[in-house]
């Protein structure tokens, strides 16, 4: 092995690995000194490969501030924390207990502790983080016992009620989760809400947010602060560049007319957010600033003074523009208060879980997360996929996350924070990209997606963080585990009650044929698709396939002919498989004739076993289109299309009334 191989493997790397088709892969050299260079590990030269692998080595052999365990089980500590003897134990609620720390031949061993919380090991002069997690997550039998739940999953811009308002914001949230609270849903899957980039009206992806500590102040309720929605759009796809700033100026127009009470509750709300909120109203405030001055894209594009989040000029700008960080401030109270709100209707309307949380696996370099803690995160490197059946090009997002060597560092402080951020208003959580919690595609900025490697994430540690959490907030979990999912990844979430995804169009036997409804996971989440999925009515159309050839992507048929000639056999297995479960019957249905194949599909994802299952809005409607298509910005309309009607409307429509009837009945048996 050449050095710079081990210096990779001793950074976390991954040089050699397996596709989604089973066919092993190598990262060329090249790649690897770009990527080593990133994580601040010099390797382009003999002398500096040297130094990083000897500093690699140092660092963590000092490591000792951080270790995670299950309640009830004995657990180890580096030997860096010291030698054996007596410790003591700061329990989370201040108790104090007296143990003994172990030599064994396999090094230190700390007694198990039977607390689940935060606490603090005292071992001579050092002090060790320990967290102390359950043995699995809150699951769907703790809050539900034995019933199977089911819910929709929405894009909230894309919800109509009848409010004259250009996209949905959390206030058609909350109508939403009362209309399908009535016709029996326990869950709502939402869109992620993280705080976005509320000026530049050209970043209105949900999944590239700002930071995922704060919400998207753009679904703020206006009509929580008697605020009018100005803007009345109703086309099938949202004009984000006009609605953005008339949202923002009827929100404006309602912070300058604000109440001595609603003055109150924001500043005891920014009292109650301290620092870490005061920073980000800052930096929305800075954005706006050189956006509109220069059409700067984020902090790294700012003049050098002002990418010191505790510098002077900063806390200059905060003193002269006091009245636009506070406009910040109070858009982020409003979000709160209008998120909090769907929640408790979703409750108080007879779901078990009501909102489920989506936490996007990563956030911009140029956002608020990064200006704030750039020692967090990953910098210089974007997080993506390698080429598999999801995206055969694949895929490099453009945003960046948690670097292990910090998250160790902090005592995964950010990680905490960021999973509390997401539960704060929630029954649930859905974790995007969860492979990305043992090992994630990194790519060097400015550089094609297949010049990426994985690293690894301290993975035993984030699932005990998320167990730990999990029950702190009565919150069921959902990892996203579809693409290359390494080897035992899915037994590990099985064992901590984290539900996977089991859906429709991936669920196959050895021979391709798609397994019975009888065959798919209890403890999972089964699904008719997801929003970067082709529908039920586009996927039996084609849809997608007509996408993939006019935007001239990578296919494994040899030409449009035959991808849809592919898709007939695959239609006809599906219809074999609703005939087989029971829930359709007669000659299989013309491709342009979706409306027996959306209920079919309904009714079969509603047989199984899985203790939950969610069924897309699109799905629940029939729609033809896709929320999102993944690997391209501006070639599809992402994140812009809307319901044809209003939530209660389309819900009272027979054929959907029907379908949910039919699913909710299925459910409850």
């Amino acid at each position: 092995m050449s050095t710079l191989h081990k210096l990779a493997e001793a950074a976390g790397l991954q040089i050699d690995w397996e596709d989604a088709l089973g066919e092993a892969q190598r990262v060329s050299d090249g790649s690897l000194i770009a990527i080593l260079a990133a994580l601040g590990y010099p390797a382009d030269s003999d002398a500096a490969i040297a130094d990083s692998i000897a500093r690699i080595a140092h660092d963590r052999g000092a490591a000792c501030s951080f270790v995670s365990a299950v309640v009830g089980e004995a657990f180890a500590l580096p030997a860096a924390c010291g030698g054996a003897g007596p410790a003591q134990l700061v329990l989370e609620d201040g108790t104090r207990r007296e143990i003994i720390v172990e030599t064994t031949p396999a090094g230190l061993r700390v007694p198990a502790i039977d607390a689940i919380g935060y606490h603090r090991l005292i071992l001579g002069t050092r002090e060790i983080g320990v967290a102390i997690a359950p043995p699995r997550c809150f699951s769907v039998a703790d809050a539900a016992g034995d019933r199977r739940l089911w819910g929709p999953a929405v894009q909230i811009a894309a919800l109509r009620d009848d409010s004259d308002s250009a996209f949905g914001d959390f206030g058609t949230l909350d109508r939403t989760a009362r209309a399908f609270a009535q016709r029996g849903a326990d869950a709502i899957a939402i869109s992620p809400v993280h705080a976005l980039f509320p000026a530049d009206a050209s970043r209105f992806s949900p999944y590239a947010p700002s930071t995922r500590l704060f919400l998207n102040v753009l679904y703020a309720d206006p009509a929580l602060v008697g605020a009018e929605t100005a803007t009345s759009d109703n086309g099938d796809l949202i004009d984000w560049a006009e609605a953005i700033p008339a949202r923002l100026r009827a929100l404006r127009e309602a912070y300058d007319r604000r109440s001595d009470a609603v003055r109150a509750e924001v500043a005891a709300y920014a009292a109650k957010g301290g620092d870490e909120l005061e920073r980000h109203a800052r930096f929305d405030a800075l954005h706006a600033h050189f956006f509109e001055a220069t059409g700067a894209q984020g902090w790294r594009d700012w003049p050098v003074e002002y990418r010191d989040p505790d510098g002077v000029a900063v806390a200059r700008f905060a003193a002269e523009h006091d009245d636009a960080v506070g406009f910040y401030l109070f858009l982020q109270w409003l979000a709160k208060r209008s998120l909090d709100a769907a929640q408790r209707a979703a409750v108080d309307g007879g779901m078990a879980l009501g909102l489920i949380a989506d936490l996007a696996v990563g956030m911009d370099s140029g956002g608020s997360h990064a200006w704030s803690r750039p020692d967090d995160l990953l910098t210089g490197l974007s997080i993506g996929a390698p080429p598999d059946l999801l995206g055969p090009d694949g895929q490099s997002w453009g945003i960046t996350g948690f670097s292990p060597i910090a998250l160790q560092r902090t005592g995964f402080e950010p990680f905490i924070a960021t999973l509390r951020a997401a539960l704060d208003h929630a029954g649930g959580i859905r974790i995007d990209h969860a492979l990305g919690l043992r090992r994630l595609w990194v790519v060097p900025e400015g550089a094609s997606a297949s010049e990426g490697a994985y690293l690894a994430m301290p993975v035993d540690d984030l699932f005990r963080l998320i167990a730990l959490e999990s029950h702190r907030a009565r919150a069921v979990v959902i990892g996203e585990d579809l693409g290359t999912v390494p080897e035992g990844f899915r037994p590990t979430m099985d064992d901590l009650a984290m539900l996977g995804m089991r859906v429709l169009w991936f669920e196959r036997d050895e021979d391709g044929g798609f397994l019975p409804a009888g065959g798919y996971a209890a403890d999972a989440a089964a699904m008719t698709g997801t929003h970067d999925l082709a529908t039920v009515a586009g996927w039996w159309r084609g849809r997608d396939i007509e996408w993939q050839w006019q935007l001239g992507r990578t296919s494994r048929a040899a030409d449009e002919t035959a991808d849809h000639a592919a898709r007939a056999e695959e239609r006809s297995r599906l219809w074999e498989a609703f005939v087989a479960a029971g829930v359709a019957k007669g000659p299989q249905p013309a491709p342009d004739d979706s409306a027996p194949v959306l209920a079919a599909a309904l009714a079969f994802i509603a047989r199984t076993p899985s203790v939950l299952a969610i069924v897309p809005m699109e799905d629940v409607i029939g729609a033809v289109e896709q929320p999102n298509l993944p690997g391209t910005i501006d070639e599809h309309p992402n994140w812009r299309r809307r319901m044809p009607a209003a939530t209660d409307a389309l819900l009272a429509r027979p054929d959907i009334s029907a379908r949910l009837a039919a699913f909710d009945a299925e459910r409850s048996t």
